[in-house]
């Protein structure tokens, strides 16, 4: 055997002598004592809520990975989401407008915005996710 060996046994066996010494009854053979009531179990805490997935993922994701670079900064004129006085009016237009001013490109008094974000790659589905997704949170 291996010394860890050995003292991994030599614990175990510590251990196990200290919880069997243990004498319940009395030496002259009387009734055993009633055995203590069980100690009173809390209630497991109810687990806290999964967070919800935010409720537009598809424009959040494309507004980080596309919009953000502009919008975040305000470059070009772009309106920063959350920046209520900037998008009132633009939101005044109508999200019709607003998804054919991403999808197309606008050029206004403000500023401009280029076709798809300059992404061209990305689906009309996701830019128009991304606007419904910044215009939300500049409600």
């Amino acid at each position: 055997m291996n010394k860890n060996t050995l003292i991994v046994a030599a614990a175990l066996s510590a251990l196990l002598a200290a919880c069997g010494g243990q004498d319940s009854g009395s030496a002259q053979g009387t009734a055993e004592p009633a055995a203590p009531a069980p100690a009173p179990v809390a209630a497991a805490p109810a687990p806290a809520p999964a967070p919800e997935a935010p409720a537009n993922a598809a424009g959040e994701s494309v507004y980080k990975k596309t919009c953000a670079l502009c919008h975040a900064a305000g470059v070009a004129g772009a309106p920063m989401p959350g920046n209520k006085d900037e998008w009132a009016p633009r939101i005044a237009q109508g999200l019709d407008v607003l998804h054919k001013h991403a999808l197309e490109g606008y050029t206004g008094e403000k500023g401009m915005m280029p076709a798809r974000g300059g992404a061209a790659t990305l689906k009309d589905e996701e830019v128009m996710a991304a606007v419904d997704y910044m215009v939300a949170k500049s409600q």
